[in-house]
């Protein structure tokens, strides 16, 4: 089981793979399963503001990258 602050390093170290903005703040959102236990982490940066933002699902207990995007939200 990983905890939020390294599945937020885990999604910066792939952003920086990507070559992707990795903006603050950074919102971190476990996700927990239907019958308890923690399932995965919904990362989301730069989530005060708009612009170029970037999305990472985390599986809570692998540490795998189960999801990721990267958009540009207009001002």
């Amino acid at each position: 089981m990983i905890d939020p602050e390294v599945a937020i390093e885990i999604a910066r170290k792939r952003a920086a793979e990507k070559d992707w903005e990795f903006a603050e703040p950074v919102q971190v959102m476990p996700c927990h399963r239907w019958f308890g236990g923690l399932d995965r982490f919904d990362i989301e940066t730069n989530a005060a503001g708009l612009g170029t933002k970037a999305y990472f699902v985390i599986d809570a207990e692998t540490g795998e990258i189960l999801s990721e995007d990267y958009r540009f939200l207009p001002r």
